[in-house]
């Protein structure tokens, strides 16, 4: 039979079940890979369920863009928070997840053949939606501490480029970009009439007094969109709630694509987040405090590996991405960790940086002692692969 071929053929496997598998096959494994956190969503998120129940009409549809209380909240949250005002210039849009919107938003603005801008290394879901619309990703290098290069992303520019990617904190850096920076970016995209997808997923993760800034608060917003999500300050990662912030010329264009792939977020879904954000700030500050010791340790650790790797100061998300000094493969240097030392992280190569070994290692999910044994196994099993 002839095999079938497809657009899919040329998307990179998704890395965390593909390293998921390998860890199924070496029972005991500590995972540093997947970037999620290891507590529960607040209580609130429960208590609000009974008044997903008590109305009969939840069982059908409801609004594309999201339930009215759930946006009303949204809104307070991001003037509150990001200092970003919903007018008549902006809308919010809830998603299944910030992923969704990331798709939602290039289908939004892109014909097959255009292209958008990454800084490497880039968020590997963000490379595959790009190269599942037909557009094609140019890449641009971060510099040595992995911030962004607005010069060379202004020179990165061309006929077809539609948007200009950031992630801050960044995954899988952890690094927090300059508020001046992203204004460079949103000024670039604002002269060249091109967007600023602002990928804001960790904006709750800073450390040291970094503060976060969200692009969608410098002014005008006619070519900002802005990308959040509950699934990881919430611990909400299956439930599914991410929402993004548009200019309201796209809103027509967004409701397409979320009807068609989508049609509206989990309702029940929807009732939990409305949940969740009642949560007493202590909610945040306690698990996002615990989060914070454990990256002490973990850099404390990391720092034992001076010569053997490069560890680039971070103040964001819940990620290190240590250059390895070897001529390995990094996912072949995955692969025996797991297989010979029980510890898993995510190879550089999946973020896009292939010139060079590079791991990226998450402690947002592990408690602390936990966490100190799979660093250990990890600082064990690079001395014994690397040096040998």
């Amino acid at each position: 039979m002839e095999s079938l071929t497809s657009r899919m053929q040329g998307v990179q496997s998704p890395i965390i079940p593909v390293v998921g598998e390998l860890i199924k096959n070496s029972p005991g494994t500590i995972s540093l890979g997947q970037g999620v956190v290891h507590y529960n969503p607040p209580p609130e998120t429960i208590e609000f369920l009974p008044k997903f129940f008590a109305e009969p009409a939840n069982n059908l549809y409801k609004s594309v863009e999201g339930i009215p209380p759930l946006l009303t909240a949204l809104a307070g949250k991001l003037q509150a928070f990001n200092g970003i005002e919903i007018n008549g210039e902006n809308c919010i849009v809830v998603t299944a997840g910030s992923n969704m919107g990331f798709m939602n938003a290039i289908l939004a603005i892109t014909n097959p053949g255009d292209e958008i801008i990454l800084n490497t290394p880039y968020y590997f879901n963000h490379e595959m939606a790009i190269a599942i619309a037909g557009c094609r990703p140019v890449l641009v290098a971060t510099d040595e501490n992995y911030q962004l290069r607005p010069e060379a992303i202004a020179q990165a520019i061309t006929p077809k480029t539609r948007a200009i990617v950031t992630i801050s904190p960044n995954n899988p850096t952890g690094v927090v970009y300059s508020e001046a920076a992203l204004r460079q970016v949103n000024q670039i995209c604002d002269t060249n009439g091109i967007y600023h997808i602002s990928d804001e997923a960790y904006q709750h993760f800073t450390y040291n007094g970094v503060k976060h800034v969200s692009p969608g608060a410098f002014g005008s917003s006619k070519y900002t969109i802005s990308l959040f999500s509950l699934s990881k300050a919430y611990g909400f990662a299956s439930w599914r709630i991410g929402y993004m912030v548009i200019p309201k010329h796209l809103f027509v264009a967004i409701k397409k694509v979320q009807d068609t792939i989508l049609i509206c977020p989990p309702v029940i879904s929807q009732y939990a987040a409305l949940g969740a954000l009642q949560a007493k700030e202590e909610y945040l500050q306690s698990n996002i405090g615990a989060i914070s010791q454990v990256r002490q340790l973990v850099l404390d650790s990391l720092n034992r590996l001076q010569g053997l790797c490069s560890i680039t100061p971070a103040n964001g998300a819940f990620y290190f991405f240590l250059k390895v000094n070897t001529q390995m493969d990094a996912f072949e240097l995955v692969k025996r960790l797991i297989q010979e030392h029980k510890v898993a992280v995510i190879p550089g190569t999946t973020f896009g940086m292939d010139d060079g070994c590079y791991l990226r290692v998450a402690y947002g999910a592990l408690q602390k002692e936990t966490a100190k044994e799979g660093i250990e196994r990890l600082l064990q099993g690079l001395e014994t692969i690397v040096r040998n």
